[in-house]
């Protein structure tokens, strides 16, 4: 039976540098993240669109989201498959192209992962799990835009 799972966030614009919008660069693109009980994530738009580039942007946290979500179903599938994974990172990067018109759109995204397991003899097994993953996260299923794997098992 299908069921439906609910999220909330909350964008607080915080870039009103005191005339609000009165002009393409009269504000800044700064906002707070938040949600119930956790810290906020300070974000602002890409530099190349008059962002702040120490805070996170939003292509940055929708490439954020495809490789957690992928690290996240990866690790219970080896955890049910009886792989013992010591170590993740996921080097993650993404394509986004515009018009001449300043719109745009992502056209692929290409996850890193670099695994270490405990048992050089479940690589193979390992490696393998990355297809499952992928097929089995969330973001992964709600984009529409290829999202690519290319995984390196070691022990």
């Amino acid at each position: 039976m299908p069921r439906t799972h609910h999220y909330a966030t909350t964008v607080t614009w915080t870039g009103n540098l005191g005339t609000g919008t009165s002009g393409y660069r009269d504000y800044r693109r700064d906002h707070d993240i938040t949600t119930d009980g956790r810290p906020p994530i300070p974000g602002s738009s890409d530099p190349t669109f008059h962002g702040n580039r120490t805070r996170w942007n939003p292509e940055q946290l929708l490439l954020a989201a495809l490789s957690q979500c992928h690290m996240l179903a990866y690790l219970h599938l080896c955890a049910d498959n009886g792989i013992v994974v010591t170590d993740y990172v996921d080097h993650a990067t993404g394509t986004m192209t515009t018009d001449n018109t300043g719109n745009g759109h992502f056209t692929e995204v290409t996850l890193r992962p670099r695994v270490t397991v405990a048992d050089p003899t479940t690589t193979d097994i390992a490696t393998a799990l990355h297809d499952d993953a992928h097929h089995t996260c969330f973001i992964a299923n709600s984009v529409n835009f290829p999202v690519r794997h290319e995984p390196v098992t070691t022990t």
